[in-house]
């Protein structure tokens, strides 16, 4: 009977199979002088650590990816806003199907635990991805991100992104550190419809109100900024938002 690498439960079935892309399993033929310290030289340790490694392949080391490229940052965004996610992918709100085939067969109680490991996670970020940007694109994406534009009814983004643009607990995400053609992926999507939340969709509503041209003064200006020492999400502000929203927040 050989050794084999055994991986832990959140990497059973089809995760398992995605997992095994870009990690090795390990087969020795068995003999009588195995031993139980050759077995555990050949195991993994059963750690929601160990089974999210399914996630790092793609988001990075420990889910904090790369300032560059597509893939975002997981690590310290907040938890409400994970599990959002994770089941919007699930559950089809998401258009992903590498996403969708590892999520589909886990329950709402392991999402909120994946949700949890990877907002627990205090990591530091990469210096800012876009660097001599035209001046003219970069105070565009200010304007809308300071001061909205409520001509097109379209609020200013730190209204509910905060104002150091990190998100407000529980559910709204930061907006800086992430990639620029990540940032105008998602807006795209927002804008066509292969990535909604809950109604009231407010993300969507705003997200349409958008011009091409505006999409990337925002993504641009995004990816042009430092992450503040204090990365984490903002308390949850006792003003209304701007906008009425759904449980499923962007």
């Amino acid at each position: 009977m050989p050794i084999l690498t055994v991986f832990p439960r959140f990497l059973s079935g089809p995760l398992a199979a995605f997992a095994c892309s870009g990690l090795l399993v390990f087969s020795a033929p068995a003999s009588a002088q195995t031993t139980s310290a050759q077995i555990a030289a050949h195991s993994v340790p059963d750690t929601l650590a160990q089974r999210v490694m399914a996630c790092t392949l793609c988001h990075g080391q420990e889910g904090r990816a790369t300032n560059a490229g597509y893939f975002p940052r997981i690590a310290g965004k907040p938890a409400g806003y994970l599990y959002n996610q994770l089941r919007n992918f699930r559950e089809g709100r998401r258009q992903n199907p590498g996403m969708s085939q590892l999520l589909d067969p886990l329950s709402d109680a392991y999402l909120r635990d994946i949700a949890q490991y990877f907002a627990s996670l205090d990591l530091p970020y990469p210096p800012p991805q876009t660097a001599n940007a035209p001046a003219a694109e970069l105070a565009r994406g200010e304007a809308l991100i300071r001061q909205g534009d409520a001509q097109r009814q379209i609020p200013a983004c730190v209204q509910c992104h905060g104002d150091a643009l990190t998100g407000r607990n529980p559910a709204i995400p930061g907006l800086i550190g992430l990639p620029r053609d990540y940032l105008i992926g998602q807006l795209g999507a927002w804008q066509t419809g292969q990535r909604h939340a809950g109604a009231p969709d407010c993300m969507a509503r705003i997200a349409q109100a958008l011009s091409a041209q505006d999409v990337g003064a925002l993504a641009t200006w995004l990816s042009a900024q430092a992450v503040p020492t204090q990365a984490h999400a903002v308390a949850a502000s006792p003003q209304a938002l701007p906008m009425d929203c759904g449980s499923g927040l962007p």
